[in-house]
């Protein structure tokens, strides 16, 4: 086995070789005066099972660095490339719903699969379907087992887990399934991009504790309005978990100025410092990859991480 990283989450990719009591190979990765990315492998990795850990969160450079360190670790006669991309960016982007727009999610999984990986490791798809784009095998994760370990610990009952749009209802239904709760729905409309609009309320929220998952957080709109929304149904105590923090303009500002007790995010993608405040725990998915790595390594089944 040999660990491979970029530059777009280095202290994820160190937990995950800290877990598999391995190192990370040495890499060279630089920029030309104009910009240009330079990528060099430093170690043999002739008839080695790599595995580059490297999420595709903006910029755009991180993408380009990945399918680099992909081509470079073929080229050197690795036996096979896992990409491992905690976050895969481009996956809102998953259809045609509107004239001469691009697929973006389609088109990422062919340049990853033309550099030459062979095989991808993810967390949390925008959507799960996202795994027939790739025409190579694709072990699908989910960060809900971390979350399901954390939040047992707390008293939450009586519970009710809110799905924060039709498209989380089935999410919201396996942390119910799991926690021991029921399920409530936001009824919300989006007139723009990172615009969201509560229209009603399904389900009984008044006096319970309550539980908003979501894959991602980019400005926090939705994720504000939801709270909102069921605080002024009554709502008790708040919890809101999301995998990916991608944090973008007022998320931070809209965030931790909600009324919840605890925002639960992981570390797919960095959060920098000055992106952290009291309400805020970042829960690492580097016991999850780390498992997923070396049960690809050794040929065993994947499956047991859904639970």
């Amino acid at each position: 086995m040999m660990l491979l990283s970029g530059t777009a989450n280095r202290p994820l990719a160190e937990n995950i070789a800290r877990k598999l009591g391995v190192g990370l190979c040495g890499v060279t990765i630089k920029r030309f005066a104009d910009g240009e990315i330079f990528v060099r492998i430093d170690e043999n990795v002739r008839g080695r099972d790599a595995f580059i850990i490297q999420p595709t969160a903006p910029p755009a450079e991180n993408i380009v660095e990945l399918l680099l360190l992909i081509d470079a670790a073929k080229r050197a006669s690795a036996a096979r490339v896992t990409a491992v991309v905690p976050y895969y960016g481009y996956g809102r982007q998953d259809r045609k719903d509107q004239p001469r727009v691009a697929i973006g999610a389609k088109l990422m999984a062919n340049l990853i699969a033309t550099a030459g990986a062979d095989r991808l490791v993810s967390v949390d798809f925008h959507q799960h379907q996202l795994q027939a784009f790739f025409d190579i095998p694709v072990d699908h994760l989910y960060a809900l087992p971390v979350f399901v370990d954390h939040f047992r610990r707390r008293n939450l009952s009586p519970l009710v887990v809110v799905a924060s749009d039709v498209g989380a209802a089935k999410m919201a239904r396996g942390y119910a399934r799991r926690l021991g709760g029921e399920i409530a729905m936001i009824d919300k409309r989006r007139p723009a991009h990172n615009v969201a609009e509560v229209v009603n309320v399904v389900g009984e929220v008044e006096g319970k504790n309550c539980l908003i998952p979501d894959d991602m957080i980019d400005t926090g709109g939705t994720m504000a309005e939801a709270v909102k929304a069921i605080k002024e149904h009554g709502a008790k105590e708040i919890y809101v978990c999301a995998t990916h923090a991608l944090l973008s303009g007022p998320a931070v500002e809209r965030l931790s100025n909600l009324p919840v007790s605890e925002v639960m995010l992981t570390d797919t993608v960095v959060v920098p410092e000055e992106k952290h405040w009291p309400a805020l725990q970042i829960l690492s998915v580097a016991g999850l990859l780390a498992r997923a790595i070396r049960y690809i390594h050794d040929n065993e089944s994947v499956s047991s991480l859904f639970e």
